[in-house]
């Protein structure tokens, strides 16, 4: 069966459109926009309409994929921006399905959590137990299982949210980064863990650019980005380096989008903090994520 799924975040909209078989989906085609759909929404509750203009076109542009790819069935989801903008909300989910011709879910931190890891961790080699952590624009998510997830935590603090209120400007101070990781220790250290994973897998558009720029890419190449390792000690490098950066300097860097530039350090604060909560020194890097778990259920209905 050939789907088309979608994920529609704080930082990014995302498409997946997959043939799934036997449970396991092989990827036709990935895309990612950088849309700050969630930009201001941590302070306003609303998401504003340069944000939504952004995602609607290309939502539209999703649309006319799926159609031409011949998939069989649609799924967009909806997750931290649009769980925090209780303002408009409902309003944005009401335009995007007349784009899209289904109306976007908005799903939970948990359920977001379980989706990503069945889709990360089906094509990864590591030894159980496993725990996947997903940094996201608003919020990252932390799943521990063997075959399936057994437990999970949604943490409301992402690379956006961590940008928005802790890194004012660019370079960053010595102090802000500081107040910055404090931050997002103290609040991972809220998401309950049944141990120590045998393997950590990490999982999204933050981690996937930083494991890009660690093994000094040229251009992003995501079959070499796919299973590399990235210790801790280099996510604690980067983030001073990222640090040091004009926001200039780091769109520049050969293997990343530059629309990712401005919430690239605060992807790198709460990387490298999410890792150190696991209680590992190293974390495995995964394309496979939401979508890839999404796209198996969807074939199952």
């Amino acid at each position: 069966m050939r789907v088309a799924v979608g994920d529609i975040g704080t930082n990014s909209t995302r498409l997946l459109i997959a043939d799934v078989v036997g449970g396991r989906p092989t990827p036709a085609a990935r895309r990612v926009v950088v849309t700050g759909l969630g930009a201001g929404v941590d302070r306003e509750g609303r998401l504003a309409e340069a944000g939504i203009g952004r995602t609607l076109e290309v939502l539209a542009g999703y649309r006319r994929l799926a159609d031409e790819a011949g998939a069989q069935a649609l799924r967009m989801v909806a997750t931290a921006a649009v769980r925090a903008a209780t303002a408009n909300g409902q309003a944005f989910l009401d335009r995007a399905a007349k784009v899209l011709g289904v109306r976007p879910e908005v799903i939970s931190g948990e359920e977001e959590a379980a989706l990503t890891f069945e889709g990360a961790v089906g094509s990864i080699a590591g030894r159980p137990t496993f725990l996947v952590i997903d940094v996201g624009g608003g919020s990252t998510e932390f799943v521990f299982g063997t075959t399936g997830p057994e437990a999970a935590a949604s943490v409301g603090l992402g690379s956006r949210r961590i940008t928005e209120r802790f890194l004012p400007q660019f370079p960053a101070a010595p102090g802000e980064v500081a107040a910055a990781r404090r931050a997002a220790g103290e609040a991972f250290a809220t998401a309950a863990l049944p141990g120590v994973p045998e393997t950590v897998v990490g999982t999204g558009g933050t981690y996937t650019a930083l494991g890009a720029i660690v093994l000094g890419l040229a251009a992003y190449d995501p079959e070499t980005v796919h299973g590399s390792v990235v210790p801790l000690t280099c996510l604690d490098a980067l983030t001073e380096r990222l640090a040091a950066m004009t926001p200039e300097e780091t769109a520049a860097l050969p293997s990343l989008d530059p629309a990712r530039a401005p919430v690239l350090l605060g992807g790198a604060v709460a990387a490298a903090e999410a890792l150190r909560r696991s209680g590992r020194e190293e974390i495995v890097v995964s394309e496979a994520d939401l979508l890839d778990g999404i796209a198996r259920r969807l074939a199952a209905v």
